[in-house]
């Protein structure tokens, strides 16, 4: 078995996402929404929170401007302003881009060098003697100016696999001009974990702290950054989630994840760690990208459970399919219940919400009614509404609130103010009967207004039902138009947010079927609060 590093004396967790991950395609961030996610970030300990590039883009150094006239207070992680190496024939002294770094106020700076011979000549322009007085001269600038400074050499790997003499000198320059941390950047994202080692060993000789900054593009990102601190590095950079131009960053998550809770090094405190999964969710909202449901540790299929198989194991121990505790960063084990469902699945599924299926005839019975509907296109693994519903009928318990006489659409080309489509719903609830018309824009829209209306006198506590999400799928495409439909519905009451599922031979049933299962949920649960 091989023996894990020790944690060094000192270790850098340092956040790009301000910066690097800010340039993932279609991403937007206004200084708003970096002020917010620097919060975030700094509640997850980390130790450095690179902001951007003032000077270059005006968000950015309006963003430093807003962090250092106060709205920003960081309470574990420094601030650090990115930028360049002066520019050809210049002196940082006089260079407009070096002064912004200086005057945006952060202990930290971080600037890019050029390390591959290839980009001095063709992207600068300029000798490599010229490239190695550019890093020399803005290094010792700005220590001078009394910042602390790290230098990120840009296309370091490739650059050393070209002119590996060239690529030291670069690293050697930047150490002897005061840098405190010289990271080695695999800008293209093109290496593998196996070719990480005799390369920042070789570094590493120089006698300077070395620091790694891995893109994805082979996928190898979080592995090249792990083995790159197995061969001596003492800072990691990465991103939130992974943003980053092409395919993104390292995922620091997961980087200080298995650092902390692979390796034992205590990078950040336990219950910073233990907020993960929120802190990512929440910067996920800022950024506006949807979550990868299944990005590790915090993605909310990391710890979901399908197979009957693993289910059954599960029931003994859940850590025999689990290789950490969910709590310790935050997330939760989930049971998918679907046609791979075996009883143990229904029972521990049943048992997160609130019910006994200890008795083996019944969970078989439900997890063969489970299995019938899945081949009929019901999916419950995103609609636990739907299955507590059906769990409910099976045992026996289910309450009918409303019943449904009738109900029918109209839709048409003529667009009005209340909109383009008219829903008529007949409904008993409470002993009284309601026909009532609603108006809205398409026809699940009116729907759910007729549907609302009726329901209202019985149960007033309706309007506090908003659907928030609506998915359709197409289940036998080679049918063409007359194709199965699923949908998916998601409705809220403000505080609790719920799932249904409908299926038909279109999109307006199926769409029906799952908002009268979505109000039916939303009845059962005022009605009784603690199922």
């Amino acid at each position: 078995m091989t023996t894990l590093p020790a944690a060094p004396d000192v270790f850098h967790v340092f956040d790009t996402t301000l910066r690097d991950g800010a340039q993932q395609e279609g991403l937007q961030l206004s200084v708003s929404d970096k002020l917010k996610i620097a919060r975030h970030l700094d509640e997850l300990g980390l130790g450095f929170i690179e902001g951007g590039w003032p000077g270059a883009n005006p968000n950015d150094t309006a963003f430093f401007a807003a962090a250092a006239s106060g709205e920003l207070k960081l309470k574990n992680a420094k601030l650090v302003a990115f930028g360049a190496t002066r520019k050809v024939g210049a002196t940082a002294a006089e260079d407009p881009q070096v002064q912004a770094l200086l005057d945006a106020s952060t202990e930290v700076i971080c600037i890019v060098a050029k390390s591959h011979d290839e980009h001095v000549f063709r992207a600068l322009h300029t000798t490599l003697e010229e490239n190695l007085a550019m890093v020399a001269d803005t290094v010792s600038h700005l220590v001078a100016n009394g910042r602390r400074v790290f230098v990120d050499c840009e296309h370091f790997f490739d650059g050393y696999r070209a002119n590996p003499d060239y690529a030291l000198e670069v690293v050697r320059t930047a150490a002897e001009a005061g840098a405190e941390v010289v990271v080695l950047c695999d800008t293209n994202g093109g290496m593998l974990p196996s070719w990480m080692g005799d390369i920042v060993s070789a570094a590493a000789q120089i006698g300077v702290d070395l620091g790694i900054h891995c893109h994805n593009d082979t996928g190898c990102a979080v592995a090249n950054t792990l083995a790159a601190v197995e061969a001596g590095v003492m800072h990691v950079q990465g991103t939130m989630n992974g943003h980053g131009e092409r395919t993104g960053n390292a995922n620091l998550i997961t980087v200080v994840a298995n650092l902390q809770l692979k390796y034992g090094w205590p990078l950040v405190p336990a219950a910073a760690l233990a907020e993960a999964t929120r802190i990512s969710h929440a910067i996920a909202g800022v950024t506006n990208v949807a979550m990868n449901n299944r990005q590790p540790y915090v993605g909310a299929s990391a710890f979901a459970h399908k197979a009957g198989l693993h289910a059954s194991a599960i029931k003994v121990d859940a850590n025999l399919y689990q290789h950490i505790d969910p709590k310790l960063v935050g997330n939760d084990m989930r049971m998918l219940v679907s046609d791979m469902a075996g009883r143990a699945n229904v029972q521990i599924k049943g048992s997160e919400l609130g019910y006994d299926l200890s008795d083996r005839t019944l969970a078989a019975q439900i997890t063969d009614k489970v299995k019938a509907r899945e081949m009929d296109g019901y999916s419950y693994e995103s609609a636990d509404a739907s299955f507590e519903l059906l769990l409910r009928e099976e045992l026996g318990i289910l309450e009918d609130f409303f019943e449904v006489l009738s109900w029918r659409v109209l839709t048409g080309h003529e667009v009005k103010p209340e909109g383009d489509s008219e829903a008529m719903v007949k409904v008993r609830a409470k002993g009284i009967t309601q026909n009532l018309v609603g108006e809205g824009h398409g026809p699940l829209n009116a729907l759910d207004v007729a549907l609302r209306s009726a329901l209202n006198a019985a149960y007033p506590h309706v309007d506090d039902f908003e659907l928030t999400d609506y998915k359709v799928r197409i289940l036998d495409q080679g049918h063409g138009t007359d194709a199965i439909v699923r949908t998916l519905i998601d409705m809220t009451d403000g505080e609790r947010t719920w799932t249904t599922v409908g299926v038909g031979t279109n999109v307006i049933e199926a769409s029906w079927e799952a908002l009268h299962d979505g109000y039916l949920w939303g009845l059962t649960h005022e009605s009784d609060p603690k199922v």
